[in-house]
């Protein structure tokens, strides 16, 4: 029985994608085993986002050569797709394969040990019209299932390559959505993540009138799930029609992440983002009307070209109103191939760096001021895994919490006291 091991970097598309093509292998009778382990293939599933996302998935392909030098490398995903003429340079790489072909990797892998000569297949996602199917997924993780139910990306930012890795947006029928998750829940799974590229465009390209709201409401009716998170998501999705028939949902968890990406109307529109902060504002205050408990977090990109001060000082004033609960605070780095890295008044790294640390302190802050409210109050959390004897768990808001039991909590829902305010998560007794 040949090992099979898998490094997945990036988003939770990725993380679906590789659970999809960990089923092909264990129905072909492969044994899937860790990354840190000897194997007999190696298959990294690789991110473009950032060029730091480029540069470690170039070492993780590297790396997983000096494992075991027999062993076949696999690079498959969004860097492969952009870069594949950097990508097939790479001498440690047997088998390179882009996004659509990743249904095709026992195959390849196959081809590849019979003719033992590199191989590679990409296809061009641009001209892709239809969503491609993976394959059913039943691997998951214990307590929950990402579950991708569209692709692609019609927006264009002018910092963002997404579009050409991915293509543009093709939804996955509703149909098939529910199917996978109708068999998820069998296996006892009691929370899914609904995740895409950009799930706010979900449905446009159906011939029929049938929205991401038309099928969180199917997934709603679907026993045995508890909980239904959503992953980012566009703010202009949040309309009062979407949250009046969002608010009727009682396994919606009460976290949404809004990717603002900057405080600032001039760097918004050099971003081509298609909202204002006044719009901004107003889709918060809808949420935060209907969910008392709702938890905000967000993606903010700092030194993007021609950020002036004043500019970076109106983002931070925003965010300090604002209140996120967390920030993902990016430094900007040019992507090839994208409109923002043509744009004259790059910023300085240093500055770039101080911008950073402001917000990054500024989110530390929230952080800690959003679980002081909690102390003392009760609170049900989802237990999805043990370390050193604390069960851990998320709220259905998403703060992280952990309690010490000797009972076996895994997978259950428990109602728990928060005593402790810790960097990053709080502690609880039962």
């Amino acid at each position: 029985m040949k090992k099979v091991a898998f490094i997945t970097l990036g988003c939770k598309v990725n993380q679906y994608e590789t659970n999809s093509m960990i089923q092909k292998f264990i129905q072909k009778g492969y044994e899937i085993v860790e990354a840190t382990e000897k194997a007999d293939i190696y298959i990294v599933n690789t991110c473009t986002v950032t060029n730091m996302s480029d540069r470690k998935s170039r070492q993780m392909l590297r790396r997983v050569k000096e494992q075991n030098h027999k062993a076949i490398v696999v690079a498959c995903g969004c860097y492969v797709q952009v870069a594949k003429e950097e990508v097939e340079k790479i001498k440690e790489i047997d088998l390179v394969l882009g996004n659509n072909e990743k249904k095709e990797i026992v195959e390849m892998i196959e081809k590849y040990e019979k003719e033992n000569e590199k191989q590679s297949k990409i296809e061009d996602v641009m001209q892709q019209k239809e969503y491609v199917e993976l394959g059913e997924i039943t691997y998951t993780e214990k307590t929950r299932a990402v579950i991708k139910v569209q692709d692609g990306c019609d927006r264009f930012c002018s910092y963002c390559i997404i579009p050409y890795a991915r293509g543009r947006v093709r939804s996955r029928e509703p149909e098939k959505v529910i199917a996978e998750i109708k068999k998820i829940a069998q296996q006892g799974i009691k929370e899914v993540v609904i995740t895409g590229i950009h799930i706010a465009s979900y449905g446009k390209d159906f011939k029929k009138d049938y929205k991401l709201i038309d099928l969180l409401e199917e997934i709603n009716q679907v026993n045995g799930i508890q909980r239904i998170r959503l992953g980012s998501i566009e703010p202009l999705l949040i309309t009062e029609e979407f949250v009046e028939r969002l608010s009727k949902l009682e396994k919606i968890c009460h976290h949404f992440h809004l990717s603002l990406q900057s405080g600032c109307d001039a760097t918004l529109k050099r971003m081509n983002r298609r909202y204002s902060i006044q719009e901004f504002q107003e889709i918060v205050e809808r949420l935060r009307s209907v969910y008392q408990d709702a938890i905000l977090t967000t993606d903010i990109i700092v030194g993007f070209p021609q950020e002036s001060e004043e500019e970076f000082k109106e983002t931070y004033a925003f965010l300090k109103k604002i209140k996120f609960y967390k920030m993902h605070v990016f430094k900007y780095s040019p992507r090839k191939g994208t409109r923002a890295a043509q744009m004259l008044g790059q910023i300085d790294g240093k500055i770039k760096e101080e911008r950073s640390q402001k917000l990054i302190k500024l989110s530390d802050a929230n952080e800690k001021e959003y679980h002081e409210k909690y102390l003392g109050k009760e609170v049900e959390i989802l237990c999805e895994e043990e370390k050193n004897g604390y069960y851990q768990g998320h709220t259905k808001n998403y703060i992280l919490v952990k309690v010490k039991s000797k009972e076996d909590l895994e997978n259950q829902i428990v109602e728990v006291k928060c005593i402790e305010n810790e960097k990053g998560h709080i502690m609880a007794k039962m």
